[in-house]
């Protein structure tokens, strides 16, 4: 049993917490959720103002689930995959003209209550990217899945330049500036991979991550993301590979924090 007690991780919700946070948006990637959608949008909304819900070609109700509710809806007319949602939802929320962007999933894994907590270290250390990293509680986790998370953790961290705790978790703080400052493929086939592409390209410009632990849900109302986790990590793999034999290895010397950074020498580089 974890000695971390998510019940009492929750902050209550404030007087003027929502103006308070009018420079963050949520971006929720939305494929087939009707179930759980609507639940997971309103209570996003009693911690901001801006909720941006990309659907990505669902087939259900997931649409019409949202009817009614004060949100940035961007739709796909087909299904073109969590990385472009994402990639859409954040553009979104730039022209929004937001300080920060959230990113969580619409299943309900991920608990919008938990959003205050994040943005608590994310105001404290703004030039970093705040992950909710389930892990520490790993008896929750499918065995299959766990052991996926943290191979992927290995290779991730290799080529970012420093160890990554939960490098599969869709729960996340951006800069909003990030993708200024970074180049990724917003058009491949998985979200997981663009995911972790942005640690990689985030931790080489300086941007690191910061862990923050969160509960780990697994169940029939929220199913879990749409990982799979034998062709996902290897698209992830492959991804890192490609980047350490074009780019060599990186090493930060401040992990976890900080912008201090030192590029890891490759071999053959020479000085």
């Amino acid at each position: 049993m974890s000695e971390y007690s998510m019940e009492a991780s929750i902050l209550p919700v404030q007087a003027g917490q929502r103006e308070a946070n009018a420079d963050i948006a949520v971006v929720i990637p939305a494929y087939n959720e009707e179930r759980t959608i609507r639940e997971v949008v309103e209570r996003c909304l009693l911690q901001v103002e801006k909720v941006i819900v990309v659907d990505d070609g669902s087939s259900d109700g997931t649409v019409q689930a949202l009817a009614g509710l004060p949100i940035t809806l961007l739709r796909h007319a087909v299904n073109q995959g969590k990385a472009c949602s994402l990639w859409d939802g954040m553009q979104e929320a730039r022209r929004q003209a937001v300080s920060a962007i959230v990113t969580l999933d619409g299943d309900g894994q991920h608990r919008p209550e938990d959003i205050p907590r994040l943005l608590q270290h994310y105001r404290q250390t703004p030039n970093t990217i705040v992950i909710g990293a389930r892990l520490h509680e790993w008896e929750n986790i499918p065995r299959y899945r766990y052991n996926a998370i943290r191979f992927a953790n290995f290779w991730i961290g290799l080529c970012a330049g420093y160890a990554i705790s939960d490098s599969q978790s869709g729960f996340r703080i951006y800069p909003a500036n990030l993708l200024d400052r970074v180049a990724v493929a917003h058009n491949r086939a998985s979200g997981f991979v663009f995911e972790s592409e942005i640690l990689i390209e985030a931790g080489r410009a300086g941007i690191v991550s910061t862990p923050i632990a969160i509960p780990a849900i697994y169940s029939e109302q929220a199913r879990g993301s749409h990982y799979r986790p034998v062709s996902d990590t290897w698209r992830i793999v492959r991804m890192v590979a490609g980047k350490l034999l074009a780019h060599g290895f990186y090493q930060h010397a401040a992990p976890h924090g900080g912008n201090e950074r030192s590029p890891g020498r490759s071999p053959g580089n020479s000085t």
